[in-house]
């Protein structure tokens, strides 16, 4: 789509720095609930520089990943070889990306921010790409994010409200379902306080 395409040349600009602009530690949210995912096969959406499929490939889950960058895959990809795992590392755009029927045991969609008519499509995929019993794992901006000046979109369209990820989602069975405020620190791009939204739900049908 069009308006990818000026995503894309900022987000391959940012990633082209030697450093990784968001850590390499992976997301706390998906740290703490790692074992919500199942072992198996594992799809991280707009993964950026790698930092949360390296960390799955770690704990011996099958992990694929794309982002819309080329920088960034080859960043995860270094961080693989670093890290001594593998991960198959894709360029794609979200909003075209075959996400398969069934395919995956696991999602996991850490800050994955673009135009809600994007979003709410690519959410319906999700739920068919995923196996039935297969888990997302999501934690997002809330409009609430927008001026403190710690990350994130600087439009409110382009966050997440609870309300309407449970829209998008359904009919995934919500395990965990929450807006909050926590310390985000990962790298320079996402260090303070935030306020994000969090999701952990799973296929039953």
């Amino acid at each position: 789509m069009t308006e990818q395409v000026p995503a894309k040349s900022m987000w391959e600009e940012r990633y082209s720095a030697d450093h990784y602009v968001y850590g390499t530690e992976p997301n706390a949210f998906l740290r703490e609930n790692v074992a919500m995912l199942p072992m198996g096969d594992i799809l991280c959406l707009a993964e950026g520089e790698g930092r949360n499929a390296v960390f799955l490939a770690g704990t011996g889950r099958r992990v694929t990943s794309v982002d819309l960058t080329e920088a960034g895959v080859k960043k995860t990809l270094r961080l693989a070889v670093e890290r001594g795992v593998e991960v198959d590392a894709r360029v794609g755009d979200l909003s075209t990306y075959d996400l398969g029927t069934e395919k995956w045991d696991g999602i996991v969609s850490i800050f994955a921010h673009m135009a809600p008519q994007v979003r709410a499509r690519l959410h319906h995929r999700v739920v068919e790409a995923l196996r039935p019993g297969g888990v997302l794992l999501l934690e997002a901006y809330t409009p609430d994010q927008i001026g403190r000046g710690t990350g994130g979109p600087q439009s409110a369209e382009m966050t997440m409200t609870l309300s309407a990820l449970e829209q998008e989602l359904a009919p995934l069975e919500l395990l965990h379902a929450v807006e909050t405020e926590r310390i985000v620190i990962e790298g320079p791009g996402h260090t303070g306080s935030g306020a994000v939204v969090q999701v952990i739900a799973r296929k039953t049908i």
